[in-house]
């Protein structure tokens, strides 16, 4: 640690000099890109020891050698080390982004995926040669099935919004084969994920939203107002996007029973629940599984992930096809399934998340994945209590697995919560979410997740309460974070119109 006038920072190795400007310590770009040296070589190729290869057709020969870069091991290994730690990343340090659950991902997880005979299977082997990939398939949904208490599962979709369409189309189905063709409302709360009315919508369907109690949680009374004779069903995840559980969900399910319509659950806060209770015990009737997230695969700029999708036997029938079975001492793919919804991905869904998802719930264990859940809600109210004096907290209660503060109190004095999570940039921490869920003014939405040390989360506290302080002494300071890292507050508006993700060397 090094301790300064005004802050203190962790240093990394790529931040030998943490206290200078960027345009300070800037490296020329030859120096960070532009390796290659006529001659320089990092391994020697051995002599061609078969006849060359003669009457290439005209058009396809080289007239001259490719210009690969020439550089020793030494400097190819600097290169991608340097660059990897430019960006950050949980292995790096803390990952505290809510909704997301950025927790460690077990490396064991990586060395199982790798091995050869997962990773180099074909998807179009015939089934007599994929028995094992199979039989983990098998394996894993009967996992999902006994974590959440359902009794059917499609591994297919690749990631959650595509497990919301799955769920959502095979509720519609439902309806359909009850001739009731006419249902088209789904209800879902303020509080939603967004892809929620997203997916309402690409279905076909429309989006009946409903304001949040007070508290933070459903209003039954406000479902049953809207809960007539269209409507599908209602989407809500549990404990919900401000991380409160919801408390009257048995209430909520009957009335929306009552009218005929079934409980979707957006699966992405599961990891709250494992162990502790399932999403059928509350009255649900389908959900998706945000895979990569509670089940450990490191994700991030749009992959990879895993959807998969569970469901009552009422819904069975229209899962997509193929769905993984055993037939007697085999395992097959079963295709036979003449109310599906059809097939939701090419191939059987992404495999290799599905590998690590297994490895991860075997490694950890049934009493495992429960202290999961226990960890995961102990840290954030741990984070909330020693919090809840120096940020707003619109819902004081007990919250679950992520807390949801609002940097109100220091936007009074010009300071948003956007200042805040550029400033814990300068620190070595990632940023929460901010500004979601949106019924939060200048929210901040913190998820420390069960691997987290109580060490790691004090020394965030510290950090955040020392944010605090400075917003009041020298708020110009956050308006200017990050001062620290490789690139500077960029203008977000102008990224997101004309983005550049390509480097250029400045003498090409």
């Amino acid at each position: 640690m090094v301790e300064g006038a005004r802050f203190q920072i962790r240093i990394f190795p790529s931040q030998a000099t943490i206290n200078k400007r960027e345009s300070d310590i800037k490296m020329p770009e030859k120096l960070l890109y532009e390796l290659s040296q006529p001659g320089r070589r990092g391994v020697r190729i051995p002599k061609l020891d078969v006849p060359e290869t003669e009457g290439l057709p005209e058009g396809l020969s080289r007239a001259e050698d490719a210009p690969l870069p020439e550089v020793s091991e030494n400097e190819a290994m600097r290169h991608f080390v340097r660059l990897s730690t430019l960006n950050h990343h949980v292995d790096r340090d803390f990952y505290p982004l809510g909704s997301c659950t950025m927790k460690y991902n077990p490396k064991i997880n990586e060395v199982v995926s790798a091995d050869p005979l997962f990773a180099d299977l074909h998807p179009f082997v015939p089934m007599n040669m994929a028995q094992g990939a199979l039989e983990l398939m098998y394996e894993l949904g009967e996992s999902l099935k006994t974590v959440t208490g359902f009794d059917a599962v499609t591994l297919q979709p690749p990631a959650g919004a595509s497990g919301e369409l799955t769920g959502l189309m095979m509720m519609l189905a439902g309806h359909r084969d009850k001739g009731e063709t006419h249902r088209n409302k789904v209800i879902i709360p303020d509080s939603s994920h967004g892809t929620n009315p997203a997916t309402i919508n690409f279905a076909g369907c429309e989006v009946i939203e409903i304001p949040s109690k007070e508290d933070g949680t459903l209003d039954p009374e406000a479902v049953r107002a809207v809960a007539d004779e269209n409507l599908v069903g209602l989407m809500v995840t549990n404990p919900n996007t401000l991380g409160i559980f919801e408390s009257n969900i048995r209430q909520v399910a009957d009335i929306v029973h009552e009218a005929g319509g079934y409980m979707y659950m957006d699966g992405a806060n599961l990891n709250a629940l494992m162990g502790i209770t399932t999403p059928v015990a509350l009255g649900f009737d389908v959900m998706h599984i945000n895979l990569h997230k509670t089940f450990s695969t490191p994700h991030g700029g749009g992959g990879p992930g895993a959807g998969p999708v569970c469901c009552v036997s009422e819904l069975e029938p229209f899962l997509p096809t193929p769905v993984v079975a055993k037939s007697g001492d085999e395992f097959v793919m079963d295709w036979d399934r003449p109310k599906s919804i059809g097939k939701m991905h090419g191939f059987y869904g992404n495999f290799l998340v599905l590998v690590r998802a297994l490895t991860y719930i075997l490694s950890t264990g049934g009493d495992g994945l429960a202290e999961v859940s226990k960890m995961a809600i102990l840290n954030a109210n741990y984070l909330r209590v020693k919090l809840q004096n120096d940020f707003h907290l619109p819902h004081p209660d007990r919250c679950l697995h992520e807390v949801v503060f609002s940097a109100d109190k220091q936007a009074q004095i010009g300071v948003r919560a956007l200042d805040i999570a550029k400033r814990l940039l300068d620190f070595g921490m990632h940023a929460p979410t901010v500004y979601f869920p949106l019924i939060v003014h200048e929210a901040m939405m913190i998820e420390p997740t069960e691997t987290e040390s109580k060490e790691s989360l004090d020394h965030f506290i510290e950090v955040m309460k020392q944010i605090a302080r400075e917003a009041e002494e020298n708020p110009d300071l956050l308006h200017e974070a990050p001062t620290t890292t490789p690139v500077r507050r960029l203008d977000e508006a102008l990224a997101s119109r004309q983005p550049n993700v390509r480097f250029k060397a400045e003498n090409a």
